[in-house]
């Protein structure tokens, strides 16, 4: 294993915000030829979002694939033995069926989607990719390589490692050229981080798939082009003579989207905007070629390369929507990305990881010019307030420099949850739960610039859903900040009604009048287990129901259930919450329609990983645990059970403990076995028929619980009533 970069945090962010750069500016016009990119934009040398009237950050399938496949590394032990197998079950616990992550567009038609049908009857990777099972047609479409940057950035200077792994991760789903361009193109990225000569990148690629391939054909008449033709543009007269869609069946073909990407490291070997430009106003699938080639030039130029000449990073502002079954991952940034990966890496590297920056905060701005999506780096933000990632102390921070600033808020807010113009957003649904919760524990750290005129008063805030899609604000108590002085704001989130908090940050005001000063916000951090009651809200919004991952065949409300799911065959659930969710307690009332069987979840990391308290037919009920679709029954007791009769259902687990009971039938288990689940969110479960309750608590678990907490024997009684059971 060859020594990792000692800038590697640095080039995997950068690599990481390449691929964000890229996805997000090709994403408005994806699938148009160049022709009509020529007629009705002009070259692309910005992004386009707002021309073509649709959000900039939106949920898209580059990178949703390409940040959820490789936690294949974390589920099944980061090893490079890791298998096509272990990376297909994490397809199937992760991919909500034509809702998250891939283009749905049908069996024969979309690769991905043949893939996953395959893998759901049981026909394991690598065959479930293979030419043998699909043809060929469908199995040397795009998909592969636009999946593959994560597996380089997990093995930075190693080439041969990124190209195995990518091999056995494309196989999932593809097959043929398909799987020798995701090999190339890993190998060119993994090679990226140590060396910036783009010939040597594309010689180190080729000498990982055979010399007969026609990717590495490709790459030969690209090359010769580039020494005939000056001007790029007929290079790629040239490519579409060649390589062109009308040459290949299916639908987008990797050959002449992976020629354009070829072309345009060869024109722009040094610009990452110009290459941008390039391989966008080339045409064709432009959020992939554009998001492959932003992530190589990132890692290879770094973030002064980025930056030079234009301004990518500030409408992006690092973030990022991951839609997967793991709803808490959702709502992310490339900074906490990126220093997921680095961890892998090491891993990889047998090194320990690196401490988390500034004791575990989720909010810490470390990089240069990281803004975690508070607004964008030297951009206006909201109330006359101008954002930059600056030097302090012995890392970097946020600073809010303010003008005309008095006792109105200035306040700057960064999103945990999906913003209002989700549902403007196009092709791909959004599947996301909050980041924070009411009875979680928010801290920041701010500290006034000693130039301020007078005392400024700081509070957190939080944007929290109501009616339609509109936001309100709640904010903690507002503290004094005088000149050249640091606080600590420490803010227990109250209860929200149900509805989730869309937002959170800081708002200043000027209490002695109007000035221009600066603070720092050092670090943002939440912790601990929620303390609410998830319910139907008095102001209800479409936003309370989205906050939860949609598993089921049917997700409805009525006017007698804030809850009812509906399976048609096998098992589906709702998740809310996700792996921050470790020590906690789930309580409601689950009335059983219809169904094989029925319960709760905690722990739960996706769709194959967690544990539930089930009522099963005929009468029994069980605990269990679910691991990449494996059933261990950790415990279980005989119990008469109806349709139609509500069941008061009660689930803690601390640690590796867990207590459980159905209306006083009480269940114990210690899970001490290596397949113990540590962390996770909560699930409401049905297979085979439909249940709905009203009101569902998560709360700490009793050995932590606080006064004025959610109790267990108030709650019972609060869902008896609501049952007409007493």
């Amino acid at each position: 294993m060859a020594a990792l970069p000692s800038d590697y945090a640095e080039r995997a962010y950068a690599a990481v915000l390449g691929k964000l750069i890229g996805v997000y500016l090709g994403r408005p016009f994806e699938g148009w030829t160049h022709q009509r990119i020529m007629r009705e934009l002009g070259p692309i040398d910005s992004y386009v979002h707002e021309r073509l009237n649709c959000p900039l950050v939106v949920t898209d399938d580059d990178v949703a694939g390409t940040f959820t496949f490789i936690r294949a590394l974390e589920d099944h032990g980061a090893g490079a033995d890791i298998t096509s197998r272990e990376i297909g079950e994490t397809w199937l616990n992760y991919i909500v069926e034509r809702r998250a992550i891939l283009w749905w567009g049908g069996n024969g038609n979309s690769t991905e989607h043949t893939a996953w049908l395959n893998l759901k009857r049981g026909v394991e990777a690598p065959m479930s990719g293979s030419i043998a099972v699909n043809g060929q047609a469908v199995a040397e479409q795009i998909g592969a390589q636009i999946f593959i940057d994560s597996w380089a950035i997990v093995a930075p200077g190693n080439p041969a490692l990124a190209a195995a792994l990518a091999d056995k991760a494309a196989r999932v789903s593809h097959d043929g050229a398909a799987v020798d361009a995701a090999k190339l193109w890993a190998a060119m990225e993994a090679e990226a981080f140590v060396s910036r000569d783009v010939d040597h990148l594309i010689d180190v690629g080729l000498a990982c798939i055979s010399s007969a391939s026609p990717i590495a054909k490709l790459v030969a008449d690209i090359r010769e082009w580039r020494g005939r033709y000056p001007d790029w543009r007929e290079a790629r007269e040239k490519i579409e003579a060649r390589y062109g869609y009308d040459k290949h069946p299916g639908h987008c073909h990797v050959i002449p989207n992976h020629a354009l990407m070829i072309m345009a490291l060869l024109y722009a070997p040094d610009d990452f905007a110009r290459a941008q430009t390039i391989v966008c106003t080339s045409g064709w699938d432009t959020d992939c070629n554009a998001g492959n080639v932003g992530c190589l030039m990132g890692a290879m130029l770094g973030l002064d390369g980025i930056d030079a000449g234009r301004i990518w990073r500030g409408p992006l502002a690092d973030r990022m929507l991951i839609s997967s079954a793991d709803g808490g991952n959702a709502i992310n940034d490339a900074v906490r990305v990126s220093a997921r990966l680095v961890d892998l890496g090491r891993r990889l590297a047998n090194l320990p990881p690196l401490a988390p920056a500034k004791n575990g905060a989720q909010f810490h701005f470390s990089h240069p010019g990281s803004a975690q999506g508070f607004a964008g780096a030297a951009a206006d933000g909201p109330s006359g307030v101008k954002l930059a990632n600056v030097p302090f102390e012995a890392s970097r921070a946020l600073e809010l420099r303010f003008s005309g600033l008095g006792l109105e808020p200035a306040a700057v807010m960064t999103p945990t949850f999906a913003p209002p113009e989700v549902t403007r957003m196009r092709t791909y649904e959004l599947m996301a739960t909050p980041l924070v919760y009411s009875g979680q524990r928010v801290r920041a750290r701010v500290v006034a610039d000693s130039q301020n005129a007078r005392d400024v008063a700081v509070s957190l805030r939080a944007l929290v859903y109501r009616l339609a899609d509109d936001l309100r604000a709640i904010e903690s108590e507002a503290v004094p900040l005088p000149p050249g002085e640091e606080a600590v704001l420490d803010w227990r989130l109250p209860d929200t009604d149900g509805q989730p908090i869309q937002s959170i940050g800081i708002a200043v005001r000027s209490p002695g009048g109007v000035q221009d000063g600066a603070i720092v916000l050092d670090w943002l951090r939440w912790d601990g287990p929620p303390n609410m009651r998830l319910r139907r809200p008095k102001e209800p919004s479409d936003f309370w129901r989205r906050a939860w991952v949609n598993a089921v065949d049917t997700f409805s409300t009525s006017l007698s259930h804030a809850f009812r799911i509906s399976q048609d065959r096998g098992e589906g659930m709702i998740i809310h919450g996700g792996r921050q969710w470790r020590d906690y307690r789930i309580e409601t009332a689950l009335t059983i329609h219809l169904a094989k069987h029925a319960g709760i979840g905690v722990r739960v990391q996706g769709l194959r990983r967690f544990y539930a308290l089930l009522l099963v037919r005929p009468n029994v009920l069980r605990l269990i645990r679910v691991r990449d679709g494996e059933r261990k029954v950790l415990a279980e007791a005989q119990f008469e059970w109806s349709f139609e009769k509500p069941y008061h259902f009660v689930l803690e687990i601390v640690g590796r403990a867990i207590e459980a009971a159905v209306d006083g039938v009480r269940l114990h288990a210690r899970d001490d076995s290596e397949e113990a689940i540590a962390d996770g969110g909560a699930a409401l479960i049905i297979e085979g028929g439909a249940a709905s309750s009203d009101e569902i608590a998560i709360a700490p678990p009793h050995s932590s619980r606080r006064d004025g907490e959610v109790s267990a024997s108030d709650f019972k009684t609060r869902l008896e009533r609501a049952h007409g059971r007493r």
